[in-house]
């Protein structure tokens, strides 16, 4: 499986990552390895991204992407620990579902909606596969910092579609291409990968490891396309408040204010 180490950076969001293995893409090993690395410890090593904040320096309070989502049923690719659930469901959603792969992050989700008086509806599977969601019945889907772990892009999005009523949402985010491929070192940015290499990779984090590609922006854009979606709006800017309000002598923070960290996509089903 294992072909040549090559360096990568910025794994998930801010965090920066010295080698990684590149490795033949074989769905079900990458399956099993990122469901253990959620299932241990992939709030401790990587944390947790969830509504109102899609990723570093974007947020939903200013984007006001989803709007009033008073009697909306909800789904979310890549639930996590609930968070997002709760954050739209104290808003007024009628309905609320998650997905997730790992099934201690779903037992997480669960508990946490209980102790804030709401409840969903959870399926544990990985998201490209067919796994019981209703067609044609949710008003949003939406993913935050989740997408990019599917094996299948033109599936997942294929499905998603498929679950959404006609004219429903789906809004997305993920750690922006460009951030994927350059680092910070001394006081300059410097590429460190090339932007078009979508291989799959593995590396080490914490005590476990994660496999997964960096896709180019264009490949999420057509993909969306090909699933019958129109994008409605697209979010590269780092939110200036926000970067205000962070240690803005960090290299991350120098880095937001150059190049697009995180990416948000609203989308509507044709």
């Amino acid at each position: 499986m294992v072909k040549n180490s090559a360096y990568r950076t910025n794994i998930i969001g801010a965090g920066e990552v010295g080698s990684a293995v590149t490795v033949e893409m074989d769905k079900n090993s990458i399956h099993k390895t990122n469901s253990i690395f959620w299932d241990t410890q992939g709030n401790d090593v990587i944390g947790a991204t969830a509504l109102p904040f899609y990723g570093a320096f974007v947020s939903e309070e200013k984007l006001q992407l989803f709007g009033d989502v008073s009697g909306k049923t909800m789904l979310e690719i890549g639930c996590g620990s609930g968070h997002s659930l709760q954050y739209l469901g104290e808003r007024g959603a009628s309905e609320l579902w998650g997905t997730d792969i790992s099934e201690r992050q779903i037992e997480k989700a669960a508990q946490h909606l209980a102790a804030s008086g709401l409840s969903a509806k959870f399926i544990c599977s990985p998201m490209e596969e067919e796994c019981g969601i209703p067609v044609d019945y949710f008003d949003f889907v939406y993913s935050v910092y989740a997408i990019g772990w599917t094996t299948d892009l033109e599936g997942t999005f294929s499905r998603i579609a498929s679950y959404l009523k006609k004219d429903g949402v789906f809004i997305f985010s993920w750690s922006h291409p460009i951030h994927k491929c350059v680092a910070a070192e001394n006081d300059m940015l410097a590429f460190k990968k090339c932007y078009f290499d979508e291989s799959w990779y593995s590396v080490a984090l914490g005590e476990g490891e994660i496999t997964l590609s960096d896709r180019k922006l264009s490949t999420y854009v057509n993909a969306l396309s090909k699933a019958g979606f129109v994008i409605e709006e697209m979010v590269e800017e780092s939110d200036e408040d926000l970067l205000q309000s962070h240690d803005e002598s960090s290299d991350f923070a120098k880095k937001a204010k150059m190049l697009p960290v995180t990416f948000v996509i609203k989308a509507k089903k044709r």
